[in-house]
């Protein structure tokens, strides 16, 4: 296997897992806060990322993104939420779907710490690998953070939107659900999700390391 391929597993893998892993668990964790125990009982209220591995999303999609990309994408299987189990199911959807996000914002912060430190600390040798982790896991988490926030059904923030929008529009607006990955995947290959995420990715990473005093 390519050195440079070797060196993008070392650097990714960690943060990698550590963003789907915590992503799914903070869900299951809002979930069960809110009153609805289902991912609780399914044993899905953990850090164990072994119980959060999706075969095509956690492994096949990150190999691949892997071979053709500067980067490494991935995702875990989702944590199953019955809404209207929650306290108050339109209310609560928001918090439930805005926690996963909100995981991979505070990880970002994390991540550019041990980036910042790393650098202070010398940047070489073992601090420059250190480095590179913390620089690796600012974008993952980003990436992750940006791509469920777009306000599209099954992804948070059409979760999000739906718990915005008045209960006629978001009744009408949870009838796409059965279609949106479909959606999803033509916006992705029209590149419309890419022209979204673009501009939001690039101010999320800029704006933390603005915040960590890292250029």
């Amino acid at each position: 296997m390519d050195a440079s391929i070797l060196q993008k597993i070392t650097v990714y893998a960690i943060p990698l897992i550590f963003a789907i892993t915590l992503h799914e668990a903070s869900h299951a964790y809002a979930a069960r806060y809110f009153g609805d125990s289902t991912a609780y009982m399914l044993g899905r209220m953990t850090l164990n990322p072994i119980k959060h591995i999706d075969p095509v999303w956690t492994i096949l999609v990150p190999i691949v993104t892997l071979l053709v990309s500067p980067f490494v994408f991935g995702a875990a299987k989702p944590v199953p939420v019955n809404f209207g189990a929650l306290r108050n199911p339109k209310r609560d959807m928001i918090w439930v779907a805005a926690a996963g996000p909100l995981a991979n914002l505070a990880m970002m912060v994390a991540w550019a710490i041990i980036a910042k430190i790393a650098i202070v600390l010398g940047g070489a040798g073992p601090m420059y690998f250190l480095a590179l982790v913390g620089e690796a896991g600012v974008f993952v988490n980003a990436l992750l953070m940006v791509f469920n926030l777009f306000p599209l059904l099954p992804l948070d923030g059409g979760r999000i939107l739906m718990g915005l929008l008045p209960n006629k529009l978001a009744y009408a607006f949870s009838r796409t659900e059965p279609y949106g990955m479909l959606i999803l995947v033509a916006l992705l290959v029209t590149g419309i999700v890419g022209k979204f995420m673009g501009p939001l990715l690039e101010f999320s990473m800029n704006s933390i390391y603005a915040i960590i005093g890292l250029s």
